[in-house]
């Protein structure tokens, strides 16, 4: 939590992250009327705990949606990782969000290579599964990242949810102005965030109602069709950007 209140410079980044070309492997090719579909993916970041996690759980079982979880590695012990468990038994998926949630812009080539390969192993270690997409903290990225990194690289639509001061209200505001087909929402379930957990209650039914369908965000790029290269340089907001 206190590490989110030196995010001051962040704003500009959380809502739109651009990005350049996106590459597309034709034999991942989905069919049109997949691709037609309004779908969007709802993400958080800083978990796993057995406070916050939990309740963001009970909502995406409650409403049988899935999510992306972007999880710091030394958060992850045998207990909370029977949060991850339950996640992926929902049909949710876990991915990378560093180890120590550090500014990986003033780390050297080799602390960025452990801060993603300690994550990627405790996360396989209890999942089975490695990650293949990765979210910087602070969306605090440069070139020397993307060419060490593997992973692609996950920004996302967000509601200044790492601020306590913020309503559920306001934060529902802000995802049903900004939400539209193809994005990735960035949200926290970090202890104590429950105002997220509320506008949660309120988001995914009115999504639903006007059409939208919630996937993983790998799901997300599969039936966009969009197939992301290693090393691409792009930090992906809406799996849909073309620049």
């Amino acid at each position: 939590m206190t590490r989110l209140l030196s995010l001051a410079l962040l704003p500009l980044f959380i809502l739109s992250c651009t990005s350049s070309s996106n590459k597309k492997d034709k034999k991942d090719e989905v069919p049109a009327q997949e691709t037609a579909q309004m779908l969007i993916a709802l993400s958080f970041d800083d978990g796993p705990n057995d406070v916050t996690t939990p309740k963001v759980l009970d909502i995406l079982e409650e409403f049988q949606v899935p999510a992306s979880f972007f999880v710091i590695g030394q958060n992850i012990n045998d207990e909370t990782a029977k949060q991850m468990t339950r996640a992926i038994s929902l049909g949710c998926e876990i991915q990378n969000h560093s180890f120590t949630h550090g500014f990986m812009t003033q780390m050297s080539k080799e602390q960025i290579e452990e801060e993603i390969r300690k994550t990627d192993e405790i996360i396989e270690k209890y999942t089975g599964t490695r990650p293949w997409m990765f979210r910087p903290p602070f969306i605090d990225v440069n070139p020397a990242m993307h060419e060490t990194i593997s992973h692609t690289f996950i920004c996302g639509v967000g509601c200044f949810d790492w601020e306590p001061q913020r309503s559920a209200q306001e934060r529902y505001d802000i995802l049903m102005a900004a939400a539209k087909d193809g994005d990735i929402l960035l949200l926290h379930d970090m202890t104590g965030n429950d105002y997220t957990v509320e506008a949660l209650r309120m988001f995914i039914p009115e999504m639903k109602k006007r059409g939208y369908r919630f996937v993983t965000v790998s799901e997300l790029f599969n039936r966009k069709g969009i197939s992301p290269s290693k090393h691409n340089g792009i930090l992906y907001s809406n799996v849909l950007q073309t620049e």
